[in-house]
């Protein structure tokens, strides 16, 4: 794991890693990023409708194929899909785009 892996852990996604608590706060909904270049990262989904999760995200990185670009993370189907507080569900890498 290199260092930019590290700093990104159990961080929360759009958080900056000096951020003096980057953690997941108890009454938010999180959807856990895997693979890629934001594995690790969670995903903040609180107030999400159901087709918003379903169509998963494009989230703005530096760190995949295209610096500035998006990676793409989507639920897989027959996962679940929880809506409480807490992670809920799981968003899997699925490529990058400029």
């Amino acid at each position: 794991m290199n260092g930019d892996e590290q700093l990104l852990r159990g961080r929360v996604y759009g958080h900056d890693h000096d951020d003096p608590d980057p953690g997941p706060l108890p009454h938010r909904t999180y959807a856990a990023l895997t693979g890629g270049p934001l594995d690790g990262l969670l995903l903040d989904i609180t107030g999400w409708r159901q087709e918003e999760v379903d169509d998963g995200a494009a989230l703005p990185t530096e760190l995949g194929q295209f610096p500035g670009g998006r990676s793409l993370y989507d639920p897989r189907p027959g996962e679940p899909r929880g809506s409480g507080p807490g992670v809920s569900c799981r968003f899997h890498y699925s490529g990058d785009t400029p």
